[in-house]
């Protein structure tokens, strides 16, 4: 895993809200395996989190009780637990990120809790525009096509807004994070692939940042130590990623390969997918339809545009660089489907 490199000297026992998920149980991991005691608030109870010696709460980050119980006692909280995901209710998406995200504030507040790392996403700053080695000076973005994106810069700018001596923040922004576990961009994109569902939306050749899961927890720990210690990533948001960004569907259909799916040939115009993605999500309204559209104008826009950033900042103030490479972090990800579908695990 790379934790030989995580530094924790500042962390004694810490708080994962989303612990129980995919970047928050390798946080846990990571920070158990340093000798950190780990406590994590979630919908579930997680008898994995409880077999590496963590410790879980049940509850909802939404209830303001819950965080204030939950942040008791501890030094650092890392708040990963999020409603993801592009479609939904503004509402569902409100509750959670924002007022979630308020409560978990709060709690560090009364218990006196001075360090606070938040899991953000660039998808804050995404303007329906190219960026092409963007960094933190971008500004948020004024016109949302996700309430994700919009309820995330919502949080983040509440975290980043509170930061002080007393409660130290910062954000961390991953994109695309994937891996061995992952619940949502894996196993869509196998389920995409095999029904022959994909097509490449635009030229082909955008380049987008992608973040191997372990990387993501890495960079989490990194800056909590930082907030413990130098504490140069205060009030700060940070992009995180691998050393370079990869040309999406140059990626997608390199995976494809490695586990028997065809590749992605066919193609259609962003054009055309961001005209379908209106549309759907026209009738997906008037219906009032959960499921989540096959396109939408958010993702026509991910599909076909670049999006990758500089990490420098990350390098210089606490020392971020990347554990797993690309390379072998496909390795892993390949054999972990293979063996998922060998075993159907």
């Amino acid at each position: 895993m790379g934790s030989k490199e995580t530094v924790v000297s500042g962390l004694k026992k810490v708080l994962v809200t989303g612990g129980g998920g995919f970047v928050g149980k390798s946080i846990v991991r990571m920070l158990i395996d340093k000798g950190v005691a780990c406590r994590v608030v979630g919908r579930n109870h997680y008898p994995d989190i409880e077999a590496m010696g963590g410790e879980c709460l049940m509850g909802d980050i939404s209830d303001p009780e819950t965080m204030i119980a939950a942040t008791k006692g501890v030094d650092t909280v890392f708040h990963v637990a999020a409603l993801a995901g592009i479609w939904g209710s503004w509402d569902k998406y409100y509750t959670t990120n924002v007022l979630g995200t308020k409560n978990v504030i709060r709690g560090c507040q009364l218990n006196k809790i001075p360090r606070l790392v938040y899991t953000s996403t660039p998808s804050v700053v995404f303007d329906q525009k190219d960026i092409r080695g963007g960094d933190e000076s971008l500004p948020y973005a004024t016109h949302f096509l996700c309430n994700y994106a919009k309820s995330k810069m919502m949080a983040e700018k509440l975290v980043l807004s509170v930061n002080c001596e007393t409660l130290l923040t910062c954000a961390i922004r991953p994109h695309l994070i994937w891996g061995p576990g992952d619940p949502h961009l894996i196993p869509r994109l196998i389920e995409s692939g095999r029904e022959k569902k994909l097509k490449i939306v635009g030229s082909g050749d955008n380049k987008v940042d992608i973040s191997y899961v372990d990387n993501v927890a890495y960079a989490h720990i990194l800056a909590a130590d930082n907030l413990s210690s130098v504490k140069t990533a205060a009030g700060k948001p940070f992009f995180i990623g691998q050393e370079e960004p990869v040309v999406l569907w140059d990626w997608i259909n390199s995976f494809f390969s490695r586990v028997g799916i065809s590749e992605v040939t066919r193609s259609a115009s962003f054009a055309t997918a961001y005209r379908v993605g209106a549309l759907l999500e026209l009738i997906y309204r008037l219906f009032k339809v959960e499921k989540e559209p096959r396109m939408t104008r958010f993702l026509a826009q991910q599909l076909s545009k670049s999006h990758y950033f500089l990490h420098d900042n990350a390098q210089n103030d606490f020392g971020y660089h990347p554990i797993v490479s690309t390379e072998e972090g496909m390795e892993r990800m390949v054999q972990w489907v293979k063996n998922y579908e060998k075993n159907g695990m």
